[in-house]
């Protein structure tokens, strides 16, 4: 039987339509955690208003990889009530968003940078500065997370 310590940890990143921001914060949140060798951790992404199986934005999806992340593969799904049973944190692109995850409590939620704006629609210059606003985000919520000791 595998301890509380031991379990893997639940992340959900959370966005709208699920194709822009919070595939992302996904795939670049998987290269940090590879990269401090960190284990333990499953992250997921789900939009408030997203419909199921939409691509990542192009744009998106480019500017992941040039931070090293993939998200090719990734398909949209809608966030459901049923997930915060399932999930131990939901990090929220905009206060907007973790304000609908009404049935979410709120130590549950988090912020990501203070806010990171949708940039769907935009230039690739725009998803560049979004992708890099994530993934200093990134940075300082690992941190915060291992001040939690939520992760290793």
């Amino acid at each position: 039987m595998k301890r509380k310590a031991d379990r893997v940890r639940q992340i959900v990143f959370v966005c709208t339509g699920n194709t822009c921001r919070s595939p992302m914060a996904e795939g670049l949140f998987r290269v940090l955690l590879k990269k401090k060798g960190t284990r333990g951790v499953a992250c997921s992404s789900a939009g408030i208003g997203a419909f199921a199986g939409d691509e990542a934005q192009p744009n998106a999806v480019a500017a992941a990889a040039e931070l090293g992340a993939d998200i090719t593969a990734h398909r949209s799904r809608p966030y459901r009530p049923e997930m915060a049973g399932e999930t131990d944190l939901f990090v929220c692109m905009t206060p907007v968003h973790a304000v609908m995850l009404a049935d979410v409590p709120d130590e549950k939620k988090v912020i990501l940078a203070g806010g990171v704006p949708d940039p769907y629609g935009g230039d690739m210059e725009e998803y560049r500065v979004c992708a890099q606003k994530i993934a200093s985000g990134l940075e300082v919520l690992f941190e915060e997370l291992k001040k939690r000791k939520m992760i290793d």
